[in-house]
């Protein structure tokens, strides 16, 4: 067994803890990676940690919305317990249970928390779905499968206009009551919020609450489909318990109640459980962000950070691509941000490098020295967090160690090594799904996550590790050469930094890697001088083919061979669809769907002489050229 210990950088005292880790190596190059730091005796469930801050911080603000007045409102810790011993007393009334639980269509609020807070509260399952099934979708086949393998008693509906050609699509496909928000129009067979909540007896609530068990089921979360249909994870209060403390232990400076402005979504494991639960079992406060990371949304997120500080903040690398160049143009904006701001935390895709250099520049010259910028690696199937990078790395894209209680399995597969996880926070399986459970547990009762990981140094494992993408996106070109999806995506993305969100890698069996380009619109423009409401227009403008193709030309001349460039590059002008799998509604690209999809456009991608649609990298200028005339 091999002991090692990570010298650290430079940060603040109380931060984290030592990063620290056992290897034990199997013959056949198996290696098991673990925290040295055993997990400590977590909470049975999410419900003590409410009670506990209710106790101890009863007037402190705990979730806060903003109001039809544009002002913040909320509850305090000893309000939300009150709510939920109400709300709990309800679910009772209402016969739920595990096979009948509750399903939720809504964005995050107030209400919606607190709904969630109840259920875990009395030990009655709850399933947030993502608003994108019901909203975005025209076809609500996901949201029917989802119906049909929840069976739920109860729907929570947030807006029942915004939400009625769903609800019209699952009529007659279940027999649960529709309740619909307070603040929202009376909507026919549909019971109002307040109305479904009058007063109960609060006893059963606390007697449900004294038999909630680490094993009892806290919540289905459907997997977001990035590489399948969506699956209902079991998501137990042990999983969620022991993730959080593993995350207090690591992360002791949380002894200092975190502040958040969080717009994450709570059908997804990274708010639902790794910021909604963080929050609630430090002691914290929520400040829901009604804001998105794209065009026309993100303003309301930076009135938002205007308004309030943040100590901490997470997100994903959409979100901080866009609060870059927001905090570059605005001091005031960037003062108030940084003001007090322990720590940048990223997640659920990879971070440019160009972007974790903005940030550290920012923080730099607002406040004379850095803050820690960290990530980590896990999912829904894990609550979420398998490991995390509590240290500051030299780099983006450092996923850090596993987490106390949770032990890594790398195997190799091919070049690559898969990364399977146990622990207390791993999923027991898939609600009804016996085959799917069979078959994601390997020997050894490790789940098997379908996730490469490597060493950002193997002869120094303390350094931690780095996400090197989905085993099953890697192909072979017609040369018998592996073109490793994960690693080029990252370097085509940042070769064609600003105009591309994000790129598809074509090329199977054949003689050379392509790309299929998804377009930063804002960024096109900008870089054509056009104005914003141009349309897709842009995507054919000159100026924009010149800088695509001069990413291609940079990206081939910062590779050592074929299968990390692209010889050809297509813009695509069509909107990934979410119905077709394509993309999920965090912004994940399922590289597979998106071929299979558009293999018409794959052909016309290779065709040979390329019609006008194809871009080409720039020709390599000879080192003894002069300046080239335009």
């Amino acid at each position: 067994m091999r002991r090692c210990r990570r010298r650290e950088r430079s940060v603040p005292a109380k931060m984290f803890a030592p990063a620290a880790l056992e290897i034990d190596r199997r013959a056949g190059g198996t290696l098991l990676v673990r925290s040295r730091q055993s997990l400590g005796a977590y909470e049975r469930c999410i419900g003590e940690y409410l009670l506990r801050w209710a106790k101890l911080a009863p007037l402190r603000s705990f979730l806060m919305e903003r109001g039809p007045d544009g002002g913040w409102r909320g509850v305090t810790y000893a309000e939300a317990l009150t709510e939920v011993r109400r709300l709990g007393a309800s679910l009772l009334r209402a016969g739920l249970s595990a096979d009948r639980p509750v399903m939720v269509l809504s964005g995050n609020s107030v209400e919606h928390g607190l709904l969630t807070l109840a259920c875990l509260h009395v030990g009655i399952p709850i399933a947030p779905i993502s608003p994108a099934y019901s909203l975005v979708s025209r076809d609500f086949v996901k949201l029917t499968s989802i119906v049909e393998t929840l069976r739920p008693g109860l729907i929570y509906v947030a807006d029942p206009q915004a939400f009625a050609p769903a609800l019209s699509a699952l009529r007659g496909r279940h027999d649960a009551t529709i309740v619909v928000s307070a603040d929202a129009p009376r909507h026919d067979g549909a019971t109002p919020f307040d109305s479904w909540a009058a007063t109960g007896d609060v006893r059963a609530a606390d007697e449900a609450f004294a038999r909630v068990s680490p094993d009892t089921i806290a919540k289905f979360l459907f997997t977001s489909g990035s590489t399948d249909e969506p699956k209902a994870v079991i998501n137990t209060q042990r999983m969620l318990c022991s993730n959080q403390y593993a995350i207090r232990q690591l992360w002791p400076f949380l002894e200092e109640p975190p502040v958040l402005v969080d717009w994450l979504p709570w059908h997804h494991t990274f708010g639902g459980n790794h910021n909604f639960n963080l929050t609630v079992c430090n002691g914290g406060t929520l400040y829901i962000d009604g804001g998105r990371p794209v065009v026309g949304e993100f303003e309301r997120s930076l009135e938002n950070l205007r308004d309030v500080a943040p100590t901490v903040v997470f997100n994903v690398p959409r979100a901080y691509d866009l609060l870059a160049t927001a905090l570059r143009a605005d001091r005031d904006l960037r003062e108030k941000f940084f003001g007090r701001l322990r720590l940048i935390f990223y997640a659920a895709a990879s971070l440019p490098q160009s972007v974790w250099d903005s940030l550290r520049s920012l923080a730099e010259e607002t406040l004379g020295r850095e803050v820690p910028m960290v990530s980590s690696w896990g999912l829904t199937e894990t609550a979420p967090a398998a490991t995390s990078c509590h240290f500051q790395a030299e780099r983006a894209g450092v996923i850090g160690l596993p987490v106390p209680g949770c032990e890594l399995k790398l195997v190799e597969s091919g070049d690559k090594l898969e990364a399977r996880v146990r622990g207390p926070n791993v999923t027991p399986g898939y609600w009804r799904r016996a085959d799917l459970t069979a078959a994601c547990f390997d020997e050894e009762g490790f789940f098997k996550t379908g996730d490469a990981v490597s060493f950002v140094d193997s002869a120094h494992p303390e350094l931690g590790l780095l996400f090197d993408g989905r085993l099953g996106e890697d192909f072979k070109l017609s040369t018998a050469t592996w073109v490793r999806v994960g690693a080029l995506r990252l370097k085509a993305i940042a070769a064609l930094a600003p105009v591309a969100l994000d790129v598809v890698v074509t090329g199977h069996d054949r003689d050379a890697v392509g790309l299929l380009v998804i377009p930063n619109l804002d960024a096109c423009r900008r870089v054509c001088g056009v104005p914003s409401d141009g349309g897709h227009g842009v995507l054919r403008h000159p100026r924009l083919r010149d800088a695509v193709s001069s990413g291609l030309r940079a990206l081939a001349d910062s590779s050592m061979g074929s299968s990390m460039h692209a010889a050809r590059a297509m813009l695509l002008e069509e909107p990934l669809s979410i119905d077709a799998g394509e993309i999920t509604d965090k912004g994940y690209v399922n590289q597979r769907a998106v071929l299979t999809r558009r293999a018409a456009l794959v052909e016309r991608l290779y065709r040979n002489p390329p019609d006008a649609s194809v871009i080409v990298p720039r020709a390599a200028e000879r080192p003894d050229a002069g300046p080239r005339s335009r």
